[in-house]
């Protein structure tokens, strides 16, 4: 029996909605992909993705899950007794932490609680007492707490001071907020698909400067299939060294034709302004974001569970009654957030239908919330929403 899941709305922190122009792009036919017809598709795809994070860097293109492009970041770079400063503020940052460690790197962890993020200050002094680094590794944005490291540039600095190389974690965030790559002094970058641009899961890309790139081609890391010199290697023949995910390689080339066909500029005032109506109308409704302002995430909104509220339960009624889709907390804050995804084509249905079902969740489970006054609020933010073009739902 075939099974086919009724559409929803997917306001996870990814996988998200994707517009059915990319979803048919995977309907291209099968090519040859050592052949000329896989070339341009390979070209065009770096091309784009040089755009969007404004760099002249190298470009690698995996066919793997998000993780499979931070595990080839860690294993060409990290060697044993390598000094490598993480700074740890979520799951996410502390498991990437446990991977360095894994591969034998020296880890000096910066920490601060969820919810807050360590202040360049504070990795400067890590940096000053370890002297030589290796690298520092950054999650850009850490999904878990929905908490952005907006010092990405001064913690570039700080590495490139110490004789190292700065790594960006920016899978969740690439295509969704700032990241210009070569003015940041970004060493590398480690994106995938499936986040804020909108495209379906499988696809990791990395983005490298020439000194990264240098030093990746003369390094013979502990993998095969993630080895980036085979990649850079193969790059300048329009080739991947393994077999590509081709259908999902022309839906990731279509999402970022409407990224290119947005502009990153209006693409990331749009999530600005979806996330400022999140925060606001849920702050009216009496509910509490959890991360400080400073470095709260405009792709990842997180939000206190109201005292006595059961998360399962009212996760499952907000997508049970309400078709929408939302994420809870993991590690230590299970059971004490939800996670709204703000990514991708959001617009404003996917703000007001969410907040409906938010609203109408708790009042069905005793809770007074003043949906109609959150609602409210949330168009007066978004009056001047540009609208997305060709969305995967209507504006």
């Amino acid at each position: 029996m075939s099974y086919y899941p009724r559409r929803k709305l997917v306001m996870l922190p990814g996988p998200t909605n994707v517009p059915d122009r990319v979803t048919n792009a995977m309907l291209k036919a099968i090519v040859n992909h050592r052949g000329p017809d896989f070339r341009p598709l390979l070209n065009s795809i770096k091309g784009k993705l040089q755009s969007t994070l404004e760099t002249t860097g190298d470009v690698v293109v995996l066919s793997s899950s998000g993780t499979g492009g931070v595990e080839a970041s860690v294993k060409n770079i990290v060697k044993r007794g390598d000094n490598i400063i993480v700074p740890v503020f979520g799951e996410f940052s502390g498991r990437l932490a446990e991977q360095i460690k894994e591969e034998g790197g020296n880890v000096t962890k910066v920490e601060t609680q969820p919810g807050t993020a360590p202040t360049p200050d504070m990795i400067d002094d890590a940096a000053k007492r370890i002297g030589q680094v290796k690298a520092i590794y950054v999650v850009y944005n850490d999904t878990s707490p929905g908490t952005t490291y907006r010092w990405l540039k001064e913690v570039g600095d700080i590495a490139h001071a110490h004789g190292g190389f700065v790594i960006a974690d920016s899978i969740s965030i690439v295509g969704g907020d700032e990241l210009p790559q070569d003015k940041w002094g970004v060493d590398m970058v480690v994106g995938a698909s499936q986040k804020c641009i909108g495209a379906p899961p499988g696809i990791a890309f990395i983005t490298m400067s020439q000194a990264m790139s240098k030093y990746v081609t003369s390094n013979v890391p502990t993998t095969t299939y993630f080895n980036l010199s085979k990649y850079l290697e193969f790059m300048q023949h329009g080739e991947t060294p393994f077999t590509p995910a081709l259908p999902l390689f022309y839906a990731f080339d279509e999402a970022l034709t409407m990224v290119q066909e947005e502009g990153m500029p209006k693409r990331i005032e749009r999530h600005r302004t979806t996330a400022s109506a999140f925060y606001d109308a849920l702050t009216y409704g009496g509910l509490h974001p959890f991360v400080e302002p400073k470095v709260r995430s405009n792709v990842v909104v997180t939000v206190k569970l109201p005292d006595g509220v059961d998360d399962t339960t009212f996760r499952g009624t907000v997508e049970d009654k309400f078709n929408v889709i939302l994420a809870g907390g993991f590690g230590p804050l299970k059971g004490k957030i939800f996670r709204i995804g703000n990514m991708g084509d959001v617009n404003r249905y996917h703000v007001i239908v969410t907040l409906n079902a938010i609203g109408s969740a708790l009042g069905l489970m005793g809770r007074q919330v003043d949906v109609t006054g959150m609602v409210r609020l949330a168009e007066e933010r978004l009056k001047q929403l540009a609208p997305v073009p060709n969305p995967s739902i209507p504006a």
